[in-house]
């Protein structure tokens, strides 16, 4: 889900775009001007001003290169028009679900011959560049930030429990057998928290069928299918149905939203659910909570996650002059090892949280990820430990990227969410051969 991704001054890589002029051809160092969106609002002050000085800092780099920086991000719903019109910027914006589909149409330039310009690309984790690449290995953009899902829980409740804040739940039959205890603790307290509405439900449904290694849309050929009406779909029903009418472990109150597990795990009535570094960050930014009260674990049974993130590709018929600006931007803002430490110096100062596991684009054991590691541990303002069980396990559970269309296939599924949580007596296979239809409709127009 877009929406829920965390982006911090130094988490986010503002950028994208640029109009052509008729004498920038050709590489080279002389004058260039790339346009680039992603200029957070005034609203925004903080990254902001940390985006201003970054273009001032580059330019003062690279003198030959203009940043004319523009607010706005890429947005789906406009893009086909701002392409036909000429108004798509150089540069632009994409979240990781939406290179394929513009690689594939040809929408986008081959950076490939130009990644030299980026010396530590080669650092970066390859499940990340694969989503930039084409089927032969052709590069088209660069990734800025990553997340994948795991387990958030607070550690207050599970030592109230009796369970081990150090050790949480690794499978689901053990996060129903925690759900169980923490629910005893009374007071209002629900063990384990889903959510079932406005495309929440299906976002979770679809994580949980990746953690237990089922997929909720497969492309065969040139179309894509609906894959959920599976076994580990029947499993992902049928175990919230289990935890909602047989152990009573996720509360009375159902047809929950984002916001609504922040606020209950913000109000200590929350043991666990699923979620990201990012939301522990939302949960103390809104709800006035500590890091010290929140952890976080691996995914539960952890034969995938449904991880996410952003980027940015390079529109078609770039001249190479652009292209190299472009990187060099872009190998500035987000990529470049030797930046690390004063970015996370820099969030520090801002208060930011520094020492959380992700956004990390780095390659375990790499010298990015080195660096990374150090300058969190020297201006660390977290408890790190508390994520140290997500940390650990991370680099063993595949990345697996939401489904086409997504959020049209998560208002489907929010319905079986909804139904076992609010109806004991729900059919889990009616609801899945229902939804199973439906989603082929629409995955018929995704091409």
């Amino acid at each position: 889900m877009r929406r829920r991704l965390f982006l911090s001054a130094t988490a986010t890589l503002l950028v994208a775009g640029a109009c052509s002029e008729p004498d920038e051809g050709q590489a080279g160092n002389g004058p260039v001007t790339i346009v680039v969106n992603g200029l957070p609002p005034d609203t925004d002050p903080v990254n902001r001003a940390n985006f201003q000085k970054d273009v001032q800092a580059f330019q003062a780099k690279f003198p030959h290169i203009t940043v004319d920086a523009r607010e706005g991000m890429m947005d789906p719903q406009t893009f086909s028009a701002k392409l036909a019109g000429g108004q798509l910027e150089d540069v632009f914006y994409v979240y990781f679900t939406d290179p394929q589909a513009l690689i594939r149409k040809r929408q986008v330039a081959d950076i490939s011959k130009y990644l030299g310009d980026v010396p530590a690309v080669t650092d970066i984790r390859p499940e990340l560049m694969r989503i930039f690449s084409d089927e032969t290995g052709k590069v088209y953009g660069l990734p800025s930030q990553n997340y994948t899902m795991g387990l958030v829980y607070n550690r207050e409740l599970f030592k109230r429990a009796g369970l081990d804040p150090v050790n949480p739940p690794r499978t689901w039959a053990e996060v129903r057998a925690a759900a169980t205890r923490l629910t005893a603790l009374g007071g209002g307290v629900a063990g384990y928290g889903d959510y079932s509405k406005s495309n929440t439900g299906g976002w979770h449904f679809t994580a949980e069928a990746y953690s237990l290694g089922g997929d909720v849309a497969v492309r065969e050929g040139e179309t894509w299918k609906a894959a959920f009406n599976s076994p580990v779909g029947r499993q992902v029903l049928q175990q919230l149905k289990d935890l909602r009418w047989t152990d009573r472990s996720m509360g009375e109150r159902q047809l929950l939203e984002y916001s609504d597990l922040l606020r209950l795990m913000g109000g200590g009535k929350l043991g666990m659910y699923l979620g990201t570094g990012s939301d522990i960050v939302n949960i103390v930014n809104q709800f006035k909570g500590t890091f010290a009260t929140y952890g976080l674990g691996p995914m539960p049974d952890g034969r995938a996650t449904l991880g996410g993130g952003d980027g940015y590709l390079f529109k078609a018929g770039l001249s190479p002059a652009k292209i190299k600006a472009g990187l060099a931007w872009l190998n500035f803002k987000n990529l470049d090892p030797a930046r690390i430490t004063e970015t996370t110096q820099r969030a520090k100062t801002n208060k930011e949280p520094v020492g959380l596991p992700q956004p990390n684009l780095w390659v375990a054991g790499s010298e990015p990820d080195k660096q990374l590691a150090a300058a969190r541990q020297q201006f660390g303002n977290v408890p790190a430990e508390n994520f140290a069980p997500f940390a650990a396990a991370v680099e063993q559970i595949p990345l697996k990227l939401e489904p086409p269309l997504a959020q049209q296939l998560y208002a489907v599924l929010d319905v079986p969410m909804q139904k076992v949580l609010t109806d004991r007596n729900a059919d889990v296979d009616r609801l899945l051969a229902d939804a199973e239809k439906q989603v082929n409709e629409i995955l018929g127009a995704a091409g």
